[in-house]
């Protein structure tokens, strides 16, 4: 190879060598310049393979330096086992649609402080239904999925922001009281939704849920959703509920820690869901939403709307309530604005946790017998 490109070297010389004497007809300044031409060319000629040569050397120098880089990469890559962090403590439960993936360690990091507890807001009454709210962490014994749990923060929070769902059974089941508790909901929303603060939207639904208002804090915006309900149709409320919860609750955007509610009105009755009640209620705890359910039923009897509407209340946490008359409506919506405003939340590490998608329950009990503590039964576990 070398030899070649000597001997075309050689050539390029002889031949230039060949042409040094200059034709009689040509100016001396005509000759020169031709002379210089060939010098150039002689030295591209030259320069080229040097250039090749020297491109060849550093493609190599750099493939050498990537090699060593790619392996530690690769060992980042591959975690020791499923749900564990780098260094092989389990991570507690992340909410769904929450998590997130990264090739930087840094936002790895991030992650794993962000999932490491589960939060729980709860309430605590005496025997007679009076809020208590001046209790502490030693008050309490919680376990996660029946094993004791390290809590991480306790207090009484009276005070965090509220996303509220108001969802309104707008069936013909309940037309015969429909207007009282559009005005009760009303007076409800005007006394709990504070400007620039909490936010709040409201759905009818008969077959199907509709958003008559979306998520603010207008109460004026609020009444005029809620007036805009028309009874009339069949009843869809564990659609409307599994809707509110996962288009809505899980949907909106949080600057911080607040809390959230669905106010549910309705007799319970369903005939027209695609969703069952149970799959609602998952949805429901997915979205860490406590529900309040208002019964519609006039009879003066709890009949089984009225046990599903228990059902999905004490499952998520909150309360049920049945206002055989029409004042007793107003006094439900009283409750529940008591209640949101005298509440505790705690944090605590679940023991022995596994990111397998598995539903874990929780339990929160009073030191105190004559004390009644109310949460959400439990959560779904990550699933990686």
């Amino acid at each position: 190879m070398l030899d070649r490109k000597v001997h075309g070297w050689n050539l390029v010389s002889k031949n230039l060598d060949s042409k040094s004497e200059a034709p009689s007809e040509l100016s001396a300044a005509g000759y020169n310049e031709r002379i210089n031409s060939e010098q150039i060319v002689l030295m591209k000629s030259r320069i080229f393979p040097l250039l090749v040569a020297f491109h060849i050397l550093a493609g190599s120098l750099i493939g050498q330096t990537a090699q060593p880089a790619a392996t530690p990469a690769a060992a980042q890559d591959s975690p020791s086992k499923p749900g564990a962090t780098p260094d092989g403590k389990a991570q507690a439960p992340a909410q769904p649609g929450n998590s997130a993936k990264s090739d930087s360690d840094d936002s790895v990091a991030t992650l794993v402080h962000v999932v490491n507890e589960v939060r729980v807001v709860f309430t605590v009454t005496d025997r007679h239904g009076r809020y208590i709210k001046d209790l502490k962490s030693s008050d309490f014994r919680v376990t996660d999925d029946q094993k004791p749990t390290e809590l991480r923060s306790f207090r009484s929070e009276t005070d965090l922001p509220l996303q509220v769902g108001l969802l309104v059974d707008a069936s013909n089941s309940v037309r015969d009281r429909f207007k009282f508790e559009q005005e009760a909901a009303i007076e409800f929303l005007n006394a709990i939704i504070r400007p620039n603060y909490d936010k709040a939207f409201v759905v009818g639904f008969d077959s199907t849920p509709e958003v008559t208002q979306d998520f603010t804090d207008s109460t004026e915006s609020l009444a005029a959703g809620v007036r805009m309900l028309r009874a009339g149709g069949g009843t869809a409320m564990y659609d409307a509920l599994y809707f509110a919860c996962r288009d809505k609750l899980l949907k909106q955007e949080q600057a911080g820690p607040v809390r959230r509610a669905i106010i549910l009105l309705s007799d319970g009755e369903d005939n027209s869901s695609h969703v069952s009640r149970e799959e609602a209620i998952e949805m429901a705890e997915r979205a860490d939403t406590i529900v309040y359910t208002i019964s519609t039923n006039i009879s003066g009897m709890k009949g089984k709307g009225d046990k599903v509407l228990e059902r999905i209340a004490e499952a998520t946490g909150g309360r049920a309530f049945f206002p055989f008359q029409m004042r007793d409506v107003s006094d439900a919506f009283l409750s529940i604005q008591e209640e949101l405003r005298s509440q505790y939340a705690l944090a605590y590490k679940p023991a022995n946790f596994v990111a397998d998608g598995r539903y874990r329950t929780i339990e929160i009990l009073a030191q105190d017998r004559n004390l009644k503590v109310r949460t959400r039964k439990g959560y779904y576990a990550p699933k990686q």
